[in-house]
């Protein structure tokens, strides 16, 4: 069995990789860490794990407990695994946070409010979205693993950008996300009393995230979060003028047809359908009258958005099978 280490272990991602891993074939957790939860035992935080865990705690950090770890999965956040990075050393590397997503340090400044502590490793961090870059992440040592707005709304786009049926400006992604996706520390507008019963949308015209979805698709986007009474869970709509009529169904068929974890269907997509699973399920359609392109992705934010999708970089960074641990289907009802 490969051993493997988190960071970032006591949060709602950290007990999703744990929750996934204790499943898995190939990888075992050897080490989980957890600032603020150090001492406790992971029952105490994810008793859903009690019986896959046992007595296992939660660690402070100490780059000496990674000894016999080749694997490190990182769930901390931006601007945490800057200062990380050189203890990790050689071992190969997952990271979900965003120091590492963006090309360059200017643009991270730009979006994040900060400059970048390290522009030196830049270059060395793979962007981890495997449907478009599987065999640069089988090769990598270091990964950035995508955000999951990014992930929704580059599955959703990818394919129409890069056949040149849809126009490279103007394009709107209205996505909407559960509650977990703000972290597991609570905060006045993620309280029940907040959340249950309400829709919002925050983050307006300057999310984080919309970089990644320009790098990812190459073109402009106006992105619009709205926070939903659900706890995970991400419906991404795109919506973007056509360069002429066309079937975006058919090329998202074509794009996908053999991934292991991307539906197409005529069907629009519900988020229960993807809920503790790594699957992605989208549809899209092309109007005449109004000549627009809708496309429609979701996800589980916790899945696809964070966890799976960072085993599934392990996977092939380990050279293990790519779908080992993950699943397809989702739980429902």
């Amino acid at each position: 069995m490969i051993r493997v280490a988190i960071l970032g272990a006591s949060g709602y991602v950290g007990g999703e990789l744990m929750r996934l891993l204790a499943a898995h074939p190939g990888i075992e957790v050897g080490q989980a860490f957890g600032a603020s939860a150090a001492g406790k035992p992971v029952s105490s935080l994810h008793p859903h794990l009690s019986l896959a865990y046992g007595d296992m705690s939660f660690d402070a950090w100490n780059p000496a407990l990674l000894d016999g770890c080749d694997l490190v999965f990182a769930a901390l956040p931006h601007g945490e695994t800057q200062k990380l990075v050189d203890a990790i050393g050689n071992r190969k590397f997952v990271d979900l946070g965003a120091d590492f997503r963006l090309d360059s340090a200017e643009e991270y400044a730009a979006w994040y409010g900060e400059p970048h502590q390290r522009p030196d490793l830049l270059a060395s961090f793979i962007y981890g979205l495997p449907e478009f870059s599987r065999a640069d992440i089988a090769a990598a040592d270091c990964v950035a693993a995508p955000g999951c707005y990014p992930t929704a709304a580059g599955l959703a786009l990818k394919p129409l950008v890069d056949a040149g049926v849809i126009e490279t400006t103007g394009i709107v992604v209205d996505a909407a996300s559960g509650v977990s996706g703000a972290g597991r520390a609570a905060s006045a507008g993620t309280h029940f009393c907040a959340i249950d019963g309400n829709f919002r949308a925050y983050g307006l015209l300057s999310h984080r995230h919309t970089a990644e979805m320009q790098m990812v698709t190459a073109a402009e986007i106006l992105f619009t979060p709205h926070l939903a009474p659900m706890s995970r869970g991400i419906l991404a709509t795109c919506y973007a003028r056509a360069t002429a009529a066309c079937d975006p169904l058919a090329i998202l068929f074509e794009a996908y047809e053999a991934e292991p974890f991307v539906h197409v269907g005529e069907t629009p997509p519900e988020t229960k359908w993807a809920t503790g699973s790594n699957a992605a399920f989208l549809t899209a359609r092309y109007d005449p009258r109004t000549n627009m392109v809708v496309s429609l992705c979701a996800i589980d934010n916790l899945g696809k958005g964070a966890a799976g999708q960072m085993i599934h970089c392990a996977n092939l960074m380990l050279g293990l099978e790519e779908t080992a641990g993950l699943a397809v289907t989702g739980v429902y009802p």
